[in-house]
């Protein structure tokens, strides 16, 4: 959205550093303390001593009802209580709170050295050297100990600046007394028994920087009140290019402060409830924000809906940043229960999934429209026909490859289209969009995509029986036995016999196992390794086959080592239990054309990719 109005004027320094003192201009909540160190200050001293422009500073005009944030003085600044804030500072914050600080405080500056460590400074301006055309002017500026003593690392004095006679001696001008010298120059000339030379060194030093102080103007960009939110929040970010991109949670809780709601403490008890939950353990404060938004702008548009608006005029569903950054507090409180009440819907849901850990979630952002839906369907979420409904629009969002990029608008459709299919609705657009390739199952070589880490879980889901144990998995045991996923052929023996890497280390060569398991296997033949795990066990033979039939493994394939076969029969097993719980037929493909296929990757087609393949193969 656009800005409706601005201004661009030129303000005097000093009327703006006052306006910060008395606290007519203060900082947005959202603003990030001041960090400069001694270095920038004094480069800023010295661009202003020289009259050099230091950039423009962009004000928001106070009072507007679209941009109420909770605010604060600039740091060193204490105005009265109840001071009516005319102006907030979006830009220069950095700048303006280095010049206050030194120029107006009135106590020394808590900056940091170049390593980092917190200092005390006071400023100063070596007059001399100031005058000198032949000194760099940064040469000029001198910052002070609080003591404004210097000594050496041995503690041993080396110059002593701590009275005002011996700031005279030294010709040392404080900086702190630039907007208002007159004391200070009385003072000095009497310390020099008025002799003509210290007369005329302070008169061409008061024309030559402290008038440069005096005269300094800033041009200033104002925003107006009528500005809206998402505007201010868009030229924040372009004008703080250099800094941390200002987050919709950290806007609001300033926005939410203004009415004295804590936001941030409130997320904090929220997320330290979520991270007992290891699979919901990831959740942002966005990804929060972005569900009550999502549920806030369904509700409303079904209330309109109720009350017999037109489809077309009715409230748009939506979670953008825009949308959530029109999130009035009463929605907040409204919904974030029921969002919590959902994510731990969710994670019963994901459970049955066989999803643990959010080491292997396919998609965290599925989280979004997940726990909304849940927050809706409340009692009847787990009612075996929703169940099933749900489980199938959450494996085709997985195996779809839908939620990887912009997702908003997928999220706006979710939660409307899947409640109504559970009310007999027809089937959501995430449904009957996803498409799961032949080919994509060749691709799928690393745990960075969605799909790898679904077929994971299909086989947990499926009741694969870890080949030693024979346990399969759930929460207690997946943890206790470190479950992970694992080389059916090891690569030690595919590189021996001239396996195609790619066809290695396709998850049609990997599965689920425990880790002492995948130790008892090794790089070992498989035909040498079924006996070592049968032995370790102490099982039959007929039962270890038992085992590997629950990952889809032909046992005799296993024991003759005769990989094409098996990765033909496995992957055409795979692709029907895939099929399956999307609820869609996939073509299998035979291994030769899956070595043809594999050549031209491996040549240079970097289409079969893990994050790159499906966005071409559903072209």
């Amino acid at each position: 959205m656009a800005v409706t109005s601005f201004g661009i004027e030129r303000e005097l320094l000093e009327g703006m550093l006052r306006e910060a003192q008395e606290g007519k201009s203060q900082l947005p909540d959202f603003q990030r303390g001041w960090v400069w160190d001694d270095a920038h200050v004094r480069s800023l001293l010295a661009s202003i001593s020289l009259a050099y422009p230091i950039g423009a500073v962009m004000m928001l005009r106070a009072g507007g009802e679209n941009v109420r944030f909770k605010q604060r003085p600039i740091e060193g600044a204490s105005p009265p209580p109840h001071v009516r804030t005319e102006r907030l500072i979006l830009d220069g914050q950095q700048r303006l709170t280095s010049l206050f600080q030194s120029l107006m405080l009135g106590r020394p500056v808590t900056t940091r050295d170049e390593r980092g460590k917190e200092i005390l400074r006071w400023y100063y301006v070596d007059m001399r050297k100031a005058l000198d055309p032949e000194t760099d002017r940064e040469e000029a500026i001198v910052s002070l100990p609080a003591d404004r003593i210097i000594r050496t690392f041995r503690n041993e004095i080396v110059a002593d600046y701590s009275t005002p006679e011996k700031e005279y001696e030294a010709m040392l001008f404080p900086l702190g007394k630039v907007f208002d010298p007159d004391d200070w120059r009385v003072a000095f000339e009497e310390y020099w028994n008025y002799a003509p030379e210290s007369i005329k060194l302070w008169n061409q030093f008061n024309k030559e920087v402290i008038r440069r102080f005096a005269l300094y103007h800033i041009p200033v960009i104002e925003l107006s009140n009528d500005t809206p939110k998402d505007a201010v929040c868009a030229v924040f970010e372009k004008v703080n290019t250099g800094g941390v991109t200002l987050t919709v949670f950290e806007l609001l809780t300033a926005t939410f402060a203004a009415d004295g709601y804590e936001l941030r403490k409130d997320w904090d008890e929220r997320q330290r409830k979520l991270r007992q939950h290891r699979i919901l353990s990831g959740f942002s404060n966005t990804d929060f924000l972005q569900a009550i938004t999502l549920l806030a702008t369904w509700d409303r548009r079904k209330r309109a809906l109720a009350q017999g608006s037109d489809g077309d005029r009715a409230p748009a569903i939506g979670c953008r940043r825009v949308d959530m950054l029109k999130l009035a507090l009463n929605d907040y409180t409204a919904w974030a229960d029921q969002v919590m009440h959902g994510l731990f819907r969710a994670e019963k849901f994901l459970y049955r999934q066989h999803l643990f850990d959010t080491k292997f979630l396919p998609y965290g952002s599925q989280l979004i429209p997940l726990c909304a839906i849940l927050s809706v369907l409340d009692k009847d979420w787990d009612a075996q026909g929703n169940n099933d409904k749900l489980a199938r629009w959450f494996w085709c969002g997985v195996f779809g490859e839908l939620y990887g990029g912009t997702t908003e608008t997928r999220f706006s459709r979710d939660l409307p289209e899947v409640i109504d299919w559970m009310r007999g609705g027809p089937e959501p657009r995430t449904v009957t969009d996803a498409v799961f390739t032949r080919d994509r199952l060749l691709s799928l070589r690393t745990r960075g995509s969605a799909a790898y880490k679904g077929i994971y879980a299909l086989l947990l889901r499926e009741g694969a029986r870890d080949f030693r144990t024979g346990q399969t998995s759930d929460f207690a045991t997946y943890f206790d036995e470190q479950v992970d996923i694992h080389h059916i052929f090891p690569q030690h023996w595919c590189r021996a016999n001239n396996i195609a890497p790619a066809l290695c280390d396709s998850i049609v060569n990997k599965t689920p196992l425990t880790s002492r398991t995948n130790r008892v296997i090794g790089g070992r033949a498989p035909s040498e390794y079924v006996s070592r795990v049968q032995n370790s066990a102490g099982i039959s033979e007929e039962q270890l086959d038992a085992h590997l039939r629950t990952h889809l493994i032909d046992p005799i394939l296993l024991r003759t080592d005769d990989f094409s076969a098996f990765f033909e029969r496995r992957q055409t097993h795979l692709l029907q239990r895939i099929g399956a719980v999307m609820g869609k037929t996939i073509e299998t493909i035979d291994v030769v054309e899956a070595e043809e296929l594999v050549a031209d990757f491996e040549v240079g087609d970097d289409t079969f990719l893990d994050e790159g393949f499906s966005e071409v193969a559903l072209a």
